[in-house]
């Protein structure tokens, strides 16, 4: 039984957000984070160092921190390593690094555009065609639906911080959007959506996601051959040669991985799902719910197998949030189908709250900054001398320039949304994005020198350093990998992991401890100090000398 669309649309609420308006919240989004920052702990200065060391003439097939080899698959490494070595003395390194990954994370947002606009032209996805004319236009509806998608996966919570590391996640990502704009733009492109799923798959083989690149392939396989298109079901072996390829590049570089790890339980899984993929699970949900009898369809059955891949992969990692980051931009797109749909009072609630919400938000970035400079209000200067013993805040006129314009701009913005455009179809997720980018922005630029402060290893490794001459070589036991990335990329000693160097050149050892109690040095060793992180109030790094 064919069941009417259940989307209602004229032609003016079709209208598109403005390219100009669009272009500046995305770089809004993308630029900060990816430049003027430390990597900071854990995932992304660990990939920074492999990066770095690959750089520095390690071994491109085995690279190691401090002897000890990469966990994931070796692309991520090697397109950091080479834009370190072709712009790092411009740039310097630890900039060089991160711009390729900042045009990854803007072809991620252009491939879901890309996606959205070429599933929203199906016939299955079109609005209802008026009796009397005046119905949108199909591809004008394509483009706003497609908006929409980019500005939910701009609001979508759990893209702002792992979407600005150099993580091999990020190159993965980019995978997923290829895959994902290829089957849906498999009916009306030739070459364009070829090309995509070739490297779709094998890139994200070689980023580490071997077993999700062949699920992927099997979702895509299904869906191209149910599909009324025969562009699309001619699309099939495309879609075996890429897998085929995938499989093979997996295999050339040891990223199969099929263990499944500790079962999470529903409570950690429910909540990481409801805050990092805010908003987009509501409107996704509300998709599902309006457009129930056309799951079958492309515009529908496609984002939503890749979500369900993304949300089965972070159940069997234990609720990993980086495999649930992959499920991103078909949750954008699943949201977007909502936007024809969604009713008034709901579009008018989603305003009212982020419009209340990152107003405060915004508000607290600007005491917190105005406390750090002026120790006014005292409160909460005192809350930042506790939490960041130590820190010395400085002043940039470029932060504040560019805090003061997010600022306005978000006035800005919320004058004209509620002043024009309460038809369009974007209309309730402009505000959304458009707060998430303000505090973001807030956030690494008034904030900056606190967040490195607080989440680098820098100062630790400057505070080593100290009592190290320059390019020592350094024992280490116990120290987590990030730490040695620091000690290596950042701090330029050679590291070695375990106690089995050489004697009379590595004269330095560091063991990492609880505060009062420093563990117990081999026979043979003094020690020399021990330091710790500003922020860390558990554990201390002691530096031990060899007699």
């Amino acid at each position: 039984m064919n069941h009417p669309t259940p989307a209602i649309v004229t032609q003016r609420a079709a209208r598109r957000l403005p390219r100009l308006a669009l272009l500046l919240l995305c770089a809004a989004y993308v630029l900060p984070g990816h430049f003027g920052r430390d990597p900071w702990r854990n995932a992304d200065v660990t990939a920074y160092g492999y990066m770095h060391a690959l750089a520095q003439g390690g071994d491109w097939w085995h690279p190691t921190i401090a002897g000890l080899p990469s966990d994931g698959g070796l692309l991520p490494y090697w397109l950091g390593a080479l834009f370190i070595q072709a712009l790092g003395g411009w740039l310097g390194p630890e900039l060089a690094a991160r711009v390729p990954f900042a045009l990854l994370l803007a072809a991620t947002l252009a491939l879901t555009w890309y996606s959205c606009y070429h599933l929203a032209r199906t016939e299955a996805a079109q609005p209802v065609a008026f009796a009397f004319g005046g119905e949108a236009h199909p591809v004008d509806y394509a483009r706003a639906v497609a908006d929409g998608a980019v500005l939910a996966l701009l609001a979508s919570l759990g893209l702002l911080q792992l979407g600005h590391e150099i993580t091999p996640e990020l190159v993965q990502l980019a995978g997923v959007s290829l895959c994902l704009y290829a089957v849906s733009a498999s009916t009306y492109r030739g070459w364009q959506p070829r090309l995509a799923m070739l490297a779709a798959l094998p890139l994200m083989a070689g980023s580490g996601a071997a077993s999700l690149a062949l699920a992927l392939a099997a979702a895509a396989g299904l869906v191209c051959q149910r599909s009324h298109y025969a562009a699309t079901q001619a699309f099939t072996p495309w879609v075996l040669v890429s897998a085929l390829l995938a499989g093979l590049l997996a295999t050339a570089f040891g990223t199969w991985s099929w263990r499944v790890q500790e079962w999470p339980s529903v409570t950690q899984v429910s909540r990481l799902l409801v805050w990092f993929t805010w908003p987009a699970w509501l409107l996704a949900g509300w998709t599902l719910w309006r457009w129930r009898h056309h799951l079958r369809h492309r515009h529908i059955a496609w984002p939503l197998s890749m979500a369900a891949i993304a949300v089965t992969a972070c159940v069997a990692m234990n609720g990993s949030d980086r495999a649930l980051l992959l499920g991103l931009p078909a949750l954008a797109v699943l949201s977007a189908f909502a936007l024809p749909t969604l009713r008034r009072a709901m579009a008018s609630a989603i305003d009212w709250f982020s419009v209340c919400f990152f107003t405060a938000g915004a508000l607290f970035v600007w005491v917190m900054y105005i406390a750090m400079h002026t120790g006014l209000p005292a409160k909460p200067a005192a809350n930042i001398a506790k939490l960041a013993p130590g820190f010395e805040p400085s002043f940039s006129v470029a932060a504040l320039s560019l805090g003061i314009a997010a600022t306005l701009a978000w006035a800005w913005l919320v004058r004209w949304r509620t002043g024009r455009h309460r038809e369009a179809l974007w209309r309730s997720l402009v505000l959304p994005a458009g707060g998430v980018a303000l505090i973001w922005m807030l956030m690494l630029t008034l904030w900056l020198p606190l967040l490195n402060y607080a989440r680098s290893d820098r100062p630790l490794v400057e505070r080593l350093q100290r009592h190290l001459p320059a390019n020592a070589c350094v024992l280490t036991s116990g120290l987590p990998r990030h730490q040695l990335a620091a000690l290596q990329a950042l701090g330029g000693l050679r590291v070695q992991a375990g106690m089995d160097g050489d004697p009379q050149t590595c004269r330095h050892l560091l063991l990492i401890g609880p505060r009062r109690s420093a563990p117990a040095a081999p026979p043979g060793w003094t020690l020399v100090t021990a330091e710790r992180r500003p922020t860390d109030r558990n554990e201390q790094t002691y530096l031990y000398r060899r007699d």
